[in-house]
């Protein structure tokens, strides 16, 4: 078996900035537990704000320092976003601890190419998540889990390890690295009892009697060291890939308008992306809760008296694509003012859309052209709502000024068989331009006349004789007709003989 373990060592810290500007993230930052430092960045640590330091201290140190409060379920959202990336290579997937994954991956070698290439791929996928990552590679989970927690590892030769290279990797581990491994009620006992003992290191431990470890570090330490080196197998409850995404992201400060939205935008449209990518899906709806920091008053996206607002989206056609998510969801932000402070987003997507196979022809056709228009139509309807975006259809109508209807832009629009043109009339010259109303045009010498040029009937005529059902009737003779320079103009003549002085000829539409 060949495993990866992930180990993010400052993932709460990277998770509670995950919504900071990236020109932000360089300031002095710590996060706090009961009122001490638990985290704390780099510049920070770089001024004197150390892990225990407690808070009024830290802030005498650094009076501008940025200040959050830990939260386990915000690091189990990051976790579970790294968790969705590893779940896309293999479905054997484990929690090693509440900053770091295990994953078998033995079955997957073959279909990625072998373990440079699945190693190079995942590290491709793991990084548009933004956290600090130590990889390491093993063949037990217990191994790879010490080996990352340990730091960053070098990836795998062409060939899988053995259990030779296994034992001369962790040989010189310190043994506060087992630490994590075992039950945390007896971390701190068991750790002053190796440094009583002058055990610094795995293999000091290894070269102990057996006999002699139990009794003095307890049955727990032996059975973990047999499964750190393969002698005891180590049974794992494996994530399960949800049917529904769900991801919320806390503000670093409460928003009062939609641009810091968009930061955390990015960050919650990565983990979906992530989580369709587990899936092999698309998401065609999505949901962005607006969690407020006061009582709303009445909003169409919201109920008065209610902390939360909804903002529901729609695409004409699925898609993972993370940026034209982006794109919509910038448009429909920037079209909607913010009912009360932001001070955390939720993004949901109940429903997935089952991707299609990947195109394995030796001559794959090209892009649709239609996906461009699509991605268009979909930005400007989160701009100026489904209702502002309209496209013109068919109608089965004769008289021409009502054979057309401007209807909701849907991609790809909706046929019905009564609005499909008949093989005949799609064969009929029809011009694009049709006025309105149609102008009336003198006659002389019997002619039709535009202006002061006289017109050359080309073809015609083609009786439209229709409206009697709505007291619109109109009984017409259509000529394609031409000027003398050589534009062609589509008119009518009056089926029936005008009022005295009224015209009997109408220009009713150009070619183009």
């Amino acid at each position: 078996m060949w495993w990866i373990a992930l180990h993010a060592p400052a993932l709460s810290l990277e998770a509670w900035l995950a919504g900071v500007p990236e020109d932000e993230r360089d300031s002095p930052a710590a996060l706090l537990t009961r009122h001490r430092v638990s985290a704390v960045n780099l510049p920070a640590r770089s001024l004197g704000v150390m892990v225990g330091m407690r808070r009024s201290t830290a802030l005498a140190l650094v009076p501008g320092l940025r200040l959050g409060v830990a939260d386990p379920a915000r690091d189990a959202h990051a976790l579970k976003a790294l968790a969705h990336v590893l779940l896309s290579f293999t479905p054997q997937v484990a929690a090693a601890s509440p900053q770091g994954l295990v994953a078998e991956v033995q079955a997957s070698l073959r279909y990625f190419g072998g373990p440079g290439a699945l190693w190079a791929r995942l590290g491709e996928a793991l990084a548009p998540l933004g956290h600090g990552l130590h990889l390491a590679h093993a063949p037990t989970a217990r191994a790879a889990s010490c080996l990352a927690r340990s730091g960053p590892q070098p990836g795998p030769a062409s060939t899988l390890p053995d259990r030779a290279w296994l034992m001369q990797q962790v040989q010189g581990l310190p043994v506060a690295v087992l630490a994590a491994e075992l039950p945390a009620d007896m971390n701190a006992a068991w750790l002053e009892t190796c440094e009583a003992m002058g055990l610094a290191s795995l293999g000091d431990l290894w070269a102990q009697p057996r006999a002699g470890l139990v009794r003095r570090l307890g049955t727990a330490v032996l059975q973990v060291l047999d499964q750190l080196s393969g002698d005891q197998p180590h049974p794992h409850e494996w994530l399960r890939l949800p049917d529904r995404f769900s991801s919320e992201l806390e503000l670093p400060a409460r928003a009062e308008y939609t641009g810091p939205l968009l930061v955390a935008v990015d960050v919650l449209l990565v983990r979906l992306s992530a989580w369709l990518r587990a899936r092999q899906a698309r998401a065609q709806q999505l949901e962005l809760l607006l969690h407020h920091a006061t009582r709303l008053r009445a909003s169409h996206l919201g109920e008065a008296g209610a902390h939360l607002s909804v903002l529901q989206l729609a695409l004409g056609e699925p898609t993972a694509d993370a940026g034209h998510w982006r794109s919509v969801l910038a448009e429909r932000l920037a079209r909607e003012p913010l009912a009360a402070p932001v001070l955390s987003l939720t993004l949901r997507c109940d429903h997935a859309v089952l991707g299609a196979p990947p195109d394995t022809d030796l001559f794959p056709e090209l892009a649709n052209p239609r996906e461009g228009l699509g991605r268009l139509v979909e930005r400007l309807q989160a701009r100026l709502g489904v209702e502002g975006v309209t496209r013109l259809s068919t109608w089965p109508e004769h008289r021409p000024e009502l054979a057309w209807r401007a209807e909701a832009a849907e991609l790809p629009p909706a046929r019905h068989p009564l609005l499909e043109a008949p093989p005949a009339a799609a064969r009929l010259t029809r011009p694009v331009w049709l006025m309105s109303p149609p102008e009336p045009l003198p006659e002389r010498q019997s002619r039709p006349w535009l202006g002061t040029e006289p017109l050359r009937l080309l073809q015609g005529p083609e009786r439209v004789e229709a409206g009697w059902w709505d007291q619109a009737l109109a009984a017409r003779d259509y000529f394609v007709a031409q000027l003398p320079a050589g534009e062609l103009v589509w008119i009518y003549r009056l089926r029936h003989a005008p009022p005295q002085g009224q015209p009997g000829w109408f220009l009713h539409g150009r070619f183009a």
